[in-house]
């Protein structure tokens, strides 16, 4: 098995990265859907995608899954999630050599979510704490692993402080990680106080902007809530006019995120990751309008 290169050779190239993120389905018939939004969105050509951590079960089992037909069957560099959830330091050892085998070189290291039902995160029997602490022991494992790791513009939402939650990313870089992926945000005056609030913090590897197309006004609201992200109110106001009329909705925010693009283009981000939900619409919509 050939191995991917490493996304940080992506960075070095100096032009503005393309990324995806899909989450592995529940059952077999949601693969083969997944197959089909991956067969429509290889015309983007994505620098690489990203595949979600289930921390239990036939959903872990499927991210695996997912990876490995994105890999082979599309081609595409496929940076898996690994999470702290329900693993023992040996589990998480024994997965990421499984990773490595795979050929694969790039994950997004994440503590994860609390499991559900619970309200706070506690490590798993001898389990990891911290993101810091899971890049620390991948980067043992494996050196060659180039890790990615989250960001929060708008603070996590189990952080005490802001400084305290960006004291906690800067452990996680310290720890190895060659990029931050930052959490959903809709006003991109957001995402440069943060950009520039990491640097004074000595944080210097890039920091690629999460992008959201709003589907519905509900469920974004839903994951908004769950992040602590702020939706502004003139999105608000605009999605509440178009009420349940989904293909205005879908205008609406295919519009924003294009605007927001563009702009964090022009002023110098690193690139963009779309958060589709396994949709391709949106992000064939915003490819084609960035293209024009």
């Amino acid at each position: 098995m050939t191995p991917d290169r490493p996304i940080s050779e992506f960075f070095a190239q100096n032009r503005p990265l393309r990324s995806l993120e899909f989450f592995p389905p529940k059952d077999d018939a949601g693969v083969e859907a997944l197959r089909a939004t991956a067969t429509a969105l290889r015309r983007m050509n994505p620098d690489f995608v990203s595949v979600t951590y289930g921390a239990g079960g036939t959903t872990r089992d499927r991210t695996a899954q997912v990876c490995d037909f994105l890999k082979k069957d599309f081609g595409f560099t496929v940076m898996p999630h690994l999470t702290c959830v329900g693993h023992t330091r040996a589990e998480l050892s024994e997965v990421a050599d499984r990773i490595h085998a795979g050929g694969f070189r790039n994950i997004m290291a994440l503590r994860g979510d609390p499991p559900k039902g619970e309200t706070s995160f506690t490590p798993y029997r001898d389990g990891l704490r911290y993101a810091s602490d899971l890049v620390a022991l991948l980067k043992s494992r494996h050196p060659d692993f180039c890790l990615g790791v989250g960001g929060y513009p708008e603070k996590h939402p189990e952080a005490p402080s802001a400084e305290a939650d960006l004291a906690h990313l800067k452990r996680k870089v310290d720890a190895g990680a060659s990029f931050i992926t930052t959490q959903l945000f809709f006003d991109n005056a957001v995402y440069f106080r943060f950009v520039d609030r990491c640097r004074a913090a000595g944080i210097t590897v890039p920091i690629v902007p999460g992008i959201m197309p709003v589907l519905s006004l509900k469920q974004i609201q839903r994951f908004t809530a769950m992040c602590g992200t702020v939706l502004p109110a003139r999105l608000i106001t605009r999605l509440e006019v178009a009420a349940e009329n989904t293909d205005v909705v879908e205008t609406i925010g295919i519009d924003w995120a294009l605007t927001q693009i563009r702009d964090l283009l022009a002023r110098g981000a690193p690139g963009y990751h779309l958060y589709i939900l396994n949709r391709a619409k949106g992000a064939l919509a915003l490819t084609a309008g960035l293209a024009a």
